[in-house]
């Protein structure tokens, strides 16, 4: 887009979220970005934890949080039509 400077990056995300799927990007110390989606478990300590939908538990400190917001559900895998 010609003009365009930069994204506006938002935290929508609260403590009142638990149990939402949530997007989540987040800064790592090597200076990269790195989104984390999944159903945000617990909010405490300073920390998020997301559920992934492999299962995998991570740990998002809320200091490296640059972006969230709440997302729609997985959606149902698509069926096969069965052969006759």
């Amino acid at each position: 887009m010609p003009g365009r400077i930069g994204a506006r990056l938002v935290v929508s995300v609260t403590q009142a979220d638990v149990g939402q799927r949530v997007s989540l990007r987040r800064r790592l110390p090597t200076g990269e970005y790195s989104d984390v989606v999944g159903v945000l478990e617990s909010w405490s300590g300073g920390v998020l934890k997301v559920r992934r939908r492999g299962g995998e538990l991570v740990d998002v400190p809320e200091g490296i949080v640059v972006a969230g917001k709440v997302v729609p559900p997985t959606p149902p895998p698509k069926r096969r039509p069965r052969a006759e």
